[in-house]
Protein backbone atom coordinates (compact mmCIF):
# COMPACT_ATOMS: atom_id res chain seq x y z
CA UNK A 1 0.00 0.00 0.00
CA UNK A 2 1.08 3.21 -0.68
CA UNK A 3 0.51 5.56 2.51
CA UNK A 4 0.15 9.12 2.21
CA UNK A 5 1.45 11.25 5.39
CA UNK A 6 0.84 14.71 5.57
CA UNK A 7 3.57 15.83 8.27
CA UNK A 8 5.60 18.87 9.50
CA UNK A 9 9.28 19.35 7.69
CA UNK A 10 10.12 21.45 11.31
CA UNK A 11 12.59 20.09 14.04
CA UNK A 12 10.41 18.93 16.70
CA UNK A 13 10.89 17.24 20.45
CA UNK A 14 10.82 13.66 21.26
CA UNK A 15 7.09 13.51 22.08
CA UNK A 16 6.54 13.90 18.31
CA UNK A 17 9.84 12.65 16.64
CA UNK A 18 8.93 9.34 18.59
CA UNK A 19 5.78 8.73 16.98
CA UNK A 20 7.17 9.98 13.61
CA UNK A 21 9.94 7.49 13.60
CA UNK A 22 7.73 4.11 14.90
CA UNK A 23 4.74 5.47 12.81
CA UNK A 24 7.88 4.98 9.77
CA UNK A 25 9.61 1.48 11.10
CA UNK A 26 6.01 0.47 11.01
CA UNK A 27 5.52 1.44 7.28
CA UNK A 28 8.50 -0.14 6.09
CA UNK A 29 8.06 -3.28 8.00
CA UNK A 30 4.40 -3.56 7.07
CA UNK A 31 6.21 -3.54 3.18
CA UNK A 32 4.42 -0.50 2.31
CA UNK A 33 5.65 2.77 0.51
CA UNK A 34 5.36 6.31 2.14
CA UNK A 35 4.48 9.10 -0.03
CA UNK A 36 5.47 12.12 1.40
CA UNK A 37 6.58 15.82 0.60
CA UNK A 38 9.94 14.58 -0.39
CA UNK A 39 11.75 16.55 2.66
CA UNK A 40 14.83 15.70 4.21
CA UNK A 41 14.11 17.99 7.24
CA UNK A 42 12.71 17.64 10.52
CA UNK A 43 9.87 15.33 11.01
CA UNK A 44 9.63 14.37 7.11
CA UNK A 45 12.88 13.32 7.83
CA UNK A 46 12.42 11.02 10.82
CA UNK A 47 9.19 9.38 9.45
CA UNK A 48 11.37 8.69 5.87
CA UNK A 49 14.63 7.69 7.74
CA UNK A 50 12.21 4.81 9.79
CA UNK A 51 10.37 3.78 6.18
CA UNK A 52 13.86 3.70 5.11
CA UNK A 53 15.50 1.38 7.97
CA UNK A 54 12.60 -1.06 8.30
CA UNK A 55 13.37 -1.91 4.61
CA UNK A 56 10.12 0.36 2.80
CA UNK A 57 9.83 2.25 -0.50
CA UNK A 58 9.95 6.11 -0.48
CA UNK A 59 8.55 8.38 -3.06
CA UNK A 60 8.76 11.85 -2.32
CA UNK A 61 6.83 14.64 -4.34
CA UNK A 62 8.57 17.98 -3.68
CA UNK A 63 7.83 21.45 -4.78
CA UNK A 64 10.65 23.57 -6.98
CA UNK A 65 11.46 26.06 -4.39
CA UNK A 66 11.91 23.36 -2.06
CA UNK A 67 13.65 21.19 -3.96
CA UNK A 68 17.18 21.90 -1.99
CA UNK A 69 15.43 20.15 0.81
CA UNK A 70 14.42 17.12 -1.07
CA UNK A 71 16.21 13.65 0.68
CA UNK A 72 18.95 12.11 -1.80
CA UNK A 73 18.41 8.40 -2.31
CA UNK A 74 14.66 8.44 -2.21
CA UNK A 75 13.17 5.33 -4.66
CA UNK A 76 11.28 7.75 -6.77
CA UNK A 77 10.97 11.56 -6.02
CA UNK A 78 8.16 14.37 -8.10
CA UNK A 79 9.42 18.01 -8.25
CA UNK A 80 5.92 19.84 -8.69
CA UNK A 81 5.69 23.23 -10.17
CA UNK A 82 3.63 24.69 -6.77
CA UNK A 83 1.54 23.28 -3.67
CA UNK A 84 -1.28 23.06 -5.99
CA UNK A 85 0.19 20.28 -8.14
CA UNK A 86 2.25 18.91 -5.28
CA UNK A 87 -1.02 18.46 -3.16
CA UNK A 88 -2.75 16.58 -6.11
CA UNK A 89 0.31 14.72 -6.83
CA UNK A 90 0.42 13.42 -3.32
CA UNK A 91 -3.33 12.28 -3.80
CA UNK A 92 -2.48 10.21 -6.78
CA UNK A 93 0.24 8.32 -6.30
CA UNK A 94 -1.20 7.12 -2.64
CA UNK A 95 -3.83 4.79 -1.75
CA UNK A 96 -4.23 6.01 1.72
CA UNK A 97 -3.75 9.39 3.94
CA UNK A 98 -2.47 9.56 7.48
CA UNK A 99 -2.62 13.51 8.89
CA UNK A 100 0.10 13.64 11.52
CA UNK A 101 1.33 16.58 13.56
CA UNK A 102 2.08 19.57 11.72
CA UNK A 103 1.53 23.56 10.39
CA UNK A 104 -0.77 25.38 8.29
CA UNK A 105 0.62 23.48 5.22
CA UNK A 106 -0.38 20.07 6.97
CA UNK A 107 -3.99 21.35 7.65
CA UNK A 108 -4.20 22.65 4.06
CA UNK A 109 -3.37 18.76 2.84
CA UNK A 110 -5.51 17.54 5.16
CA UNK A 111 -8.45 19.59 4.41
CA UNK A 112 -8.17 18.86 0.86
CA UNK A 113 -9.11 15.16 0.99
CA UNK A 114 -11.51 15.48 3.74
CA UNK A 115 -13.17 17.68 1.06
CA UNK A 116 -12.50 15.16 -1.72
CA UNK A 117 -13.93 12.43 0.68
CA UNK A 118 -17.21 14.65 1.51
CA UNK A 119 -18.11 14.81 -1.90
CA UNK A 120 -17.64 11.30 -2.54
CA UNK A 121 -14.39 12.01 -4.94
CA UNK A 122 -12.14 9.52 -3.23
CA UNK A 123 -12.26 6.60 -1.28
CA UNK A 124 -9.14 6.62 0.46
CA UNK A 125 -9.37 5.76 4.44
CA UNK A 126 -8.14 9.03 6.25
CA UNK A 127 -6.45 8.61 9.38
CA UNK A 128 -5.86 11.59 12.02
CA UNK A 129 -3.11 10.21 13.94
CA UNK A 130 -3.72 12.60 16.92
CA UNK A 131 0.15 12.48 18.71
CA UNK A 132 0.29 13.71 22.34
CA UNK A 133 -3.59 15.37 21.87
CA UNK A 134 -2.04 17.26 18.95
CA UNK A 135 -5.33 17.52 17.37
CA UNK A 136 -7.28 17.51 20.43
CA UNK A 137 -9.07 20.84 19.63
CA UNK A 138 -9.42 20.21 16.17
CA UNK A 139 -10.88 16.54 16.50
CA UNK A 140 -13.48 18.60 18.80
CA UNK A 141 -13.92 21.12 16.45
CA UNK A 142 -14.97 18.22 13.74
CA UNK A 143 -16.89 16.83 15.93
CA UNK A 144 -19.24 20.17 16.73
CA UNK A 145 -19.06 20.14 12.57
CA UNK A 146 -20.82 17.01 12.63
CA UNK A 147 -23.48 17.16 15.20
CA UNK A 148 -24.53 21.09 14.38
CA UNK A 149 -25.02 19.48 10.58
CA UNK A 150 -22.37 20.59 8.73
CA UNK A 151 -20.82 17.12 7.54
CA UNK A 152 -23.06 15.99 4.85
CA UNK A 153 -21.51 12.76 5.75
CA UNK A 154 -20.90 11.19 8.96
CA UNK A 155 -17.33 12.01 10.50
CA UNK A 156 -16.58 8.04 10.94
CA UNK A 157 -16.94 7.86 7.28
CA UNK A 158 -14.32 10.69 6.13
CA UNK A 159 -11.45 9.68 8.82
CA UNK A 160 -10.60 7.60 11.72
CA UNK A 161 -8.95 9.40 14.75
CA UNK A 162 -6.10 6.91 16.30
CA UNK A 163 -4.06 8.17 19.36
CA UNK A 164 -1.01 5.66 18.29
CA UNK A 165 1.10 4.62 15.39
CA UNK A 166 -0.04 1.20 15.01
CA UNK A 167 -3.52 2.03 15.65
CA UNK A 168 -3.44 4.05 12.32
CA UNK A 169 -1.67 1.63 10.75
CA UNK A 170 -4.55 -1.51 11.13
CA UNK A 171 -7.12 1.22 10.28
CA UNK A 172 -5.45 1.95 7.26
CA UNK A 173 -4.84 -2.15 6.28
CA UNK A 174 -8.29 -3.03 7.25
CA UNK A 175 -10.11 -0.31 5.01
CA UNK A 176 -7.40 0.05 2.18
CA UNK A 177 -9.67 0.34 -1.17
CA UNK A 178 -10.32 -2.29 -3.59
CA UNK A 179 -7.60 -2.29 -6.30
Amino acid sequence: MRICVFLSAADLDERYTRPARDFGELIGKGGHTLVWGGSDTGLMKVVADGVHEAGGRLLGVSVEFLANKARPGADEMVIAADLAERKRLLLEKSDAVVIMVGGTGTLDEATEILELKKHRRTDKPVVLLNTAGFYDGLEQQFRRMEAEGFLPRPLEELMHFAAEPADALAHLEANRPAG
